[in-house]
């Protein structure tokens, strides 16, 4: 009886004992300053704030600002940093905080992005020219996560698929557009960053774009899904990366777009397909049109070109003018006038000059960002079907 009559004891000392650290800890939390951030003041000025009471520098980095560049914060009396920053335009932006160097997403804020392995918080400046990126009172269409068989790549894989709003109910046959991600991205990158679902259902609203599929596969061939190795499969390393080469193309079109046309109600001709990527997948886009001439019709390359400079040109041109041959509705190109892959568009816009590809040119300011791929699937969408 002893025995037992201390275990009650100890056990009634332990579950008060928790009680009171747990009621600490909340009173602590409690105790602390209500922050609020990001915070947008009429004119478009924003002020950030962070809570790091033991923090020796605070910095912050935002998709308004060049690449590296980061402003500090200061630290007020009760442990809570921030910053003001000047008005921004109406459009979408993403930062992060950098607490003595460490990147951290602000904690404040529950709207993040990632992309790849990096996060990110969103940060969205009202006005007209945001409307396009956000969630609006308009009719909305369905994106799913769609796992589907790559026998070229011997795996099962994941895509994300756009249907537009109404699609359930109609009879209708529509047409798609295949958009692919940039390097360190994967098949979440075009809705999570790019905002594809949202911008396509304000298009579609507004009768700016046609009613149509969007496919958002994974380009990283190594991979089955995020971040998903596929079974036995190493990553990539400098040296093993060309043994990838064109095998993400190879089950784009050889498994993907077959299996979006058995599986989903599309038309299926040339005609009503489209394709386009930003930098790696701009790269992918270039090579699977070459690669399989007459399969699209539209085709946008976005912050991207040829890579190699010692390419042999020479074979290069016979595929593309196998492409203009095969007949194409539209080819846009798009750069930003500070991006870094300028000398690799300027070669792709060199070989369709030389070839004779009728194609547009879209240059715009900035540089390798979210803020230009965006925008350019929204310049690029009303163009296509």
């Amino acid at each position: 009886m002893k025995l037992k009559h201390s275990l009650i004891l100890f056990l009634l000392y332990a579950g008060l004992l928790h009680f009171h650290r747990s009621n600490a800890q909340e009173i602590s939390a409690m105790q602390a300053p209500q922050v609020v951030s990001p915070a947008i003041a009429p004119d478009r000025s924003v002020t950030f704030r962070v809570y790091s009471p033991k923090a020796n520098e605070v910095t912050i980095n935002g998709s308004w600002m060049d690449f590296g560049e980061t402003l500090a914060l200061s630290k007020t009396e009760n442990g809570v940093w921030e910053v003001t920053i000047d008005p921004l335009a109406s459009t979408m932006y993403h930062y992060n905080f950098f607490i003595d160097g460490v990147a951290a997403i602000d904690v404040t804020n529950p709207h993040a992005l990632r992309d790849g392995t990096r996060y990110a918080s969103l940060l969205m400046i009202p006005g007209k020219e945001a409307e396009v990126f956000q969630q609006n009172p308009v009719p909305h269409g369905t994106l799913s996560k769609v796992w589907y068989d790559s026998p070229s790549l011997d795996m099962k894989r994941r895509m994300y698929v756009y249907t537009p709003p109404g699609y359930e109910s109609s009879s209708e046959s529509y047409p798609v557009l295949y958009l692919l991600h940039g390097a360190g991205g994967d098949e979440d990158a075009w809705s999570s960053l790019g905002r594809t679902n949202l911008i396509l259902d304000n298009l579609i609203a507004a009768g700016k774009a046609k009613p149509m599929l969007v496919v958002m596969t994974n380009g990283n061939a190594w991979q089955s899904s995020t971040l998903t190795q596929a079974p036995g499969v190493s990553p990539p390393t400098r040296e093993t990366y060309m043994q990838w080469a064109g095998k993400f193309e190879k089950s784009l079109v050889e498994d993907v777009v077959p299996y979006i046309e058995k599986n989903y109600r599309v038309k299926s001709d040339k005609s009503s397909r489209a394709i386009a990527g930003l930098s790696m997948g701009g790269g992918h886009t270039i090579t699977a049109s070459i690669n399989y001439p007459g399969t699209f019709d539209y085709i946008g390359v976005f912050s991207s070109g040829i890579f190699d400079p010692n390419a042999d040109m020479a074979e290069l041109e016979q595929k593309f003018n196998a492409l203009k041959d095969s007949g194409v509705a539209k080819y846009w190109v798009a750069c930003g006038k500070t991006d870094f892959v300028m000398e690799s568009n300027k070669r792709l816009l060199s070989i369709l000059d030389k070839t004779g590809l009728a194609h547009e040119y879209h240059e715009s300011e900035g540089g390798h960002t979210w803020a230009n791929w965006r925008d350019y699937l929204v310049l690029f969408a009303p163009m296509l079907f």
